[in-house]
């Protein structure tokens, strides 16, 4: 049987166990944030394409935000496991080691998105089940291993090898981050997803042959729960669970650089250094800002500050948390320009990013070495998994309050249904609605009968379906007066004598104005919102007279521009489309080659590309988010002004005790 060192070599210098431990790092990295950089975008564009049936409408993104933020709630929520099983069982190499190889199994999952057998959605729910589980099982012990290579003789190194450490992880993140959007757009999900489960592969690989030189701190066992429930080790996690509790509410905001700030993204001009970049690219600024910002901190702007007052782990985590206001204020700030109709530069998120990733590097950094420190001998593992709780715990809070604001939408009804199994006057089955399938010969609907609960009434809202059972359409007795409404302010629109590319939408007085008199069939007054450039809604309370309930009707119109030096397919040139529009177009035509071109130019018309100017319509019942947009960015903003002014006094009182191994 082999057997490995289990004590720090006595030498000043770097201990040889390293290198495989950073290149791992690198590796496994770049694995995740690859697949962590497009899942908010995929699941809102992509996943309702998986199928071998064309589906009109994908994920929200409330939802997307919701499920994005519970997935990344599950990775660091396991490291209590995975500390736990490394702690007294297992050993942190083995524990690396054997989830590791969970964990590529859940990249294999995800490369396997739309094989049959299984459904996309399932496959999506597997592999980020066993990547929770993997990635999360390994986190406390990678960073707890980093730490138990050093002992008495080199642990002035500590600090050095932690920014390295870090530095692993923004260069396998910065370098994912921009090439798997690239790969998801041009190649599709299982390339983007495939490539990141390859290199997980590759750091199981490397991490293996790190094996002989590793230092093998064995598993506790009885003295790992004895210290544990010592006055030391409870008083240890104790009081760092206060710290890192303040600290949830920094990785509640931080997170949304891969859900709501993607989302954002969407709508700004990303034009820059001469071309376009992607939406979910732009979370590759916080890596390479992490990389330069590091050594600036440590060589100059720590010094500078200890100058003026001594600067403990405690006071960077509590200015960081205060730099972090400014950040998501700047994001908010941005946001309220695009609810007016404006289309800033992308460089104003990369602004938001410098400030965001100075936070970062003063609370998350400090947190890392801070975690390894304050933690008994034995309990390593278990207080890295502590922290990293903490980040588990802000993407509770932040999924909880993306579901909160969500309003259940009449359109889920048509979600999953088998019209296979069902006869004309069948329920479909629905805690918040109360509906029918109907059929008449061709045309398929579900008859929902609205807020008074009786069907027949002028509240009812039909939904039409097509030959495959996917919704087409909804209707109520009150869709023309929102079209009517709609064509005004497409009139004042179309009547802008600018350029087709510069006309502008009316702003929410002047729409408000032209739609004065315009109601629902209930007598409701119909609102006009700007959401951005090329998008604006028509909002009623419907049919129960209530604001913000699933009854509000909601009409949401887009600008499909022409743009100048376009493609025109009639030229003989054949335009670009990439992986998702192919990918439309073949589930549209559904095998009828005589359906391409006009797929095709549908295609071109709606990214700007057509012969002309048209609007866009979607009419439903219920889905509104009741915190959105700016108002959404200003509701984080106040949480982590309130958590950073809470932390001031906590930081004052706490005392700090340092456990190095071999001392």
């Amino acid at each position: 049987m082999q057997t490995y060192r289990d004590t720090p070599e006595e030498s000043e210098g770097m201990p040889r166990g390293v290198p495989y431990i950073i290149g791992n790092e690198a590796a496994e990295r770049f694995s995740f944030y690859g697949m962590k950089s497009i899942l908010t975008i995929f699941m809102v564009d992509y996943l309702h394409r998986m199928g071998n049936v064309y589906v009109d409408q994908g994920m929200s993104n409330a939802e997307a935000t919701e499920r994005y933020h519970t997935f990344t709630a599950l990775v660091y929520f396991f490291p209590l496991a995975g500390a736990l099983l490394s702690d007294t069982i297992l050993g942190k190499y083995r524990t690396i080691f054997w989830l590791s190889l969970v964990y590529c199994g859940g990249h294999g999952a995800l490369a396997m998105m739309g094989v049959p057998v299984i459904t996309a959605g399932m496959w999506l729910v597997v592999g980020l089940w066993l990547i929770s589980v993997g990635s999360g099982g390994i986190k406390p012990c990678v960073s707890a291993h980093v730490g138990d290579q050093f002992g008495s003789s080199n642990k002035h190194l500590l600090s050095k090898v932690y920014q390295w450490f870090y530095f692993s992880i923004n260069f396998g993140s910065f370098i994912s981050t921009l090439l798997t959007p690239w790969l998801l757009e041009h190649y599709g999900p299982h390339w983007a997803f495939g490539v990141p489960g390859v290199l997980m592969a590759a750091a199981t690989l490397l991490f293996w042959m790190g094996r002989r030189v590793f230092i093998h701190i064995p598993p506790g066992g009885k003295s790992f729960l004895k210290e544990t429930f010592s006055w030391t080790g409870i008083t240890a996690v104790l009081k760092l669970s206060i710290i890192f509790s303040f600290v949830a509410v920094f990785w509640a905001l931080f997170d949304q650089t891969g859900s709501s700030w993607v989302l954002q993204a969407k709508d700004l001009n990303r034009y820059w250094l001469g071309r376009e970049w992607l939406a979910s690219q732009i979370q590759a600024v916080n890596p390479i800002l992490v990389l330069i910002l590091i050594p600036v901190f440590q060589f100059v702007i720590y010094p500078s500050i200890h100058r003026v007052f001594r600067l403990t782990p405690i006071r960077k985590i509590g200015l960081g948390l205060f730099v972090m206001v400014a950040g998501f204020a700047i994001v908010a700030v941005l946001q309220e320009r695009i609810d007016a109709g404006a289309q800033p530069s992308i460089s104003w998120q990369f602004l938001a990013y410098g400030v965001l990733t100075a936070s970062e590097v003063m609370v998350s950094i400090t947190c890392l070495e801070f975690a390894y420190t304050q933690a008994p001998k034995t309990m390593k593992s278990l207080v890295m998994a502590v922290f990293l709780a903490s980040v588990s715990l802000g993407n509770v809070f932040t999924a909880v309050v993306n579901n909160y604001i969500q309003t259940p939408a009449v359109s889920s009804l048509a979600a999953g249904i088998d019209i296979s199994s069902l006869d004309s006057g069948d329920v479909i089955k629905s805690s918040k609605w109360n509906a029918t399938y109907q059929t008449n010969g061709e045309l398929q609907t579900i008859q929902e009968a609205g807020a008074d609960g009786q069907a027949g009434t002028d509240d009812d809202i039909t939904l039409v379906l097509d030959e495959n059972g996917q919704l087409a359409s909804v209707s109520t007795s009150s869709t023309a007066a929102f079209e009517d409404a709609a064509a005004k302010i497409e009139s004042v629109f179309f009547g802008d004598s600018a350029d087709d590319g510069e006309k502008k939408l009316p702003t929410v007085e002047s729409g408000n104005k032209e739609l004065q008199s315009a109601t629902d069939s209930f007598g409701n007054p119909i609102r006009y919102r700007l959401q951005s450039r090329d998008s604006y809604q028509l909002i009623s309370v419907g049919a129960d007279g209530q604001d913000e309930t699933q009854w509000d009707m909601i009409l949401t119109g887009f600008v499909n521009r022409r743009e100048p030096n376009t493609v025109d397919p009639a030229g003989g040139k054949i335009p670009y489309f990439n992986w998702l529009e192919r990918k439309t177009i073949e589930l549209k035509a559904g095998g009828d080659e005589s359906m391409v071109a006009e797929i095709q130019q549908e295609i071109l018309d709606s990214r700007g590309g057509g012969t002309k100017t048209r609007f866009s319509r979607d009419f439903t019942v219920g889905g509104r988010t009741l915190l959105e947009r700016a108002a959404y960015f200003w509701f984080w903003t106040g949480c982590i002004l309130v958590t950073a002014v809470l932390f001031i006094p906590v930081g004052l009182l706490y005392k700090e005790k340092t456990f190095i191994q071999g001392e």
